[in-house]
């Protein structure tokens, strides 16, 4: 069984987040999405609550597992007989780290593959902090983040910022 991780922090997860997710569950056989815990990041909304939020919108996804781990990305690749890491790519500025932090995983795991995705290009601009920023103002995030999520990122969100 071919084993893949879809890892980041989804602080939240995003339309975009789902298509790399979507595509990584007909490469591989098992897709486990691990929502990164790093104690240094402050974020919008617990561990708990990020896994939560990705089961909400990965439910209907036989093969696709989420997961929480604080730690080395690849030591928990070899808890789980993981082969490949997947990665989101939306630009040029985003390869230069994905390609350090790639060359460093193999480093201390040569048998952890990273795989890049192209970002689908209407997702190219988006990004959790963009929608965070939109839905604390009050905006509309209907086009960046699954319809079952809406709710409760606004909720966690908004400021009271009326429209």
């Amino acid at each position: 069984m071919r084993t893949a991780l879809c890892p980041g922090s989804f602080d939240p997860i995003t339309k975009g987040h789902l298509d790399i997710i979507l595509r990584a569950s007909r490469l591989f056989d098992r897709v486990v999405v691990l929502v990164s815990v790093n104690p240094d990041k402050r974020t919008a909304f617990s561990v708990a609550e990020r896994v939560e939020l990705i089961r909400a919108v990965t439910g209907d996804l036989a093969n696709v597992e989420v997961d929480a781990y604080e730690g080395l990305l690849v030591n928990y690749a070899r808890q789980v007989g993981a082969t490949a890491s997947v990665r989101g790519l939306r630009a040029v500025s985003d390869f230069e780290y994905e390609f350090q932090m790639a060359l460093a995983n193999k480093k201390l795991n040569p048998q952890l593959e990273t795989i890049f995705l192209n970002t689908n290009s209407k997702y190219m601009y988006l990004s959790s902090s963009l929608v965070k920023q939109i839905a604390a103002f009050g905006g509309d995030i209907d086009d960046f983040v699954p319809q079952a999520i809406i709710e409760p990122i606004k909720q966690r969100l908004s400021k009271g910022v009326s429209k």
